[in-house]
């Protein structure tokens, strides 16, 4: 995500020396230079031309932002969104709602099975949601980790009977605990509204299309 603080371009200043070209301003702020050329080009950062054509960016501007991105990229683990806190309000979910009654009953394997995989597929969500959002394969491969843990969700519960109003019922319950819980640790840590926000609906839109893809897959199986 473009920084909070990002300034308009500046008019050129050659004679400023304390500015640093395309490849090292890239590697103060840790993004690749494409995507500060992008944000150059949009006017997102301050940066000039040299009488040779060469772009630049001010040293001190950058600083601030590098800062600026640090004090918001902080790990939702090191907030208190651990894996382990989230399992839990996770599966107090199934056991609270309707759903889990009309479902057929387990045994303890596959109770156990189901509280490992929705660990596993917490610990994919923590993952992506504090992937950078410059780092487009970082995401992608989280996403496709937890689509495949929602796959085999809903392979078992097909197999095992459960219908997919219920199995529908199931994740809908547990993602509102998930949800919950990442609002709340925004609250009590103070977060700036427009990072909470920006956390709020990453997590929102991937449970999104995780539903829609253990809709999918569970309709698949009876096909």
């Amino acid at each position: 995500m473009p920084p909070a603080s990002l300034v308009p371009r500046s008019s050129p200043r050659p004679d400023d020396r304390g500015s640093l070209s395309l490849g090292p301003a890239a590697r103060l702020l840790g993004v690749d230079p494409d995507t500060l050329r992008r944000w150059a080009d949009d006017g997102r950062v301050e940066a000039w031309t040299t009488p040779g054509g060469h772009r630049r960016f001010a040293r001190r501007a950058l600083e601030r932002i590098a800062t600026t991105r640090a004090a918001a990229s902080r790990p939702l683990s090191s907030l208190g969104a651990t894996p382990e806190r989230l399992s839990r309000a996770y599966r107090r979910s199934y056991g609270a709602s309707d759903s889990a009654a009309t479902s057929p009953a387990l045994d303890d394997t596959q109770r156990d099975a189901y509280r490992r995989d929705g660990r596993l597929l917490v610990e994919a969500l923590v993952a992506h949601l504090d992937a950078d959002p410059a780092d487009d394969a970082a995401r992608v491969r989280t996403e496709a980790r937890a689509a495949l843990l929602v796959d085999d969700f809903a392979e078992r519960l097909a197999a095992g009977g459960t219908s997919l109003t219920d199995s529908v019922g199931r994740f809908v319950a547990a993602r509102r605990p998930f949800l919950a819980e990442i609002a709340a640790i925004g609250r009590r840590r103070a977060l700036d509204p427009a990072r909470l926000a920006t956390l709020y609906e990453d997590a929102s839109g991937l449970l999104d299309r995780l539903l829609l893809r253990l809709i999918a897959t569970h309709q698949a199986h009876h096909e």
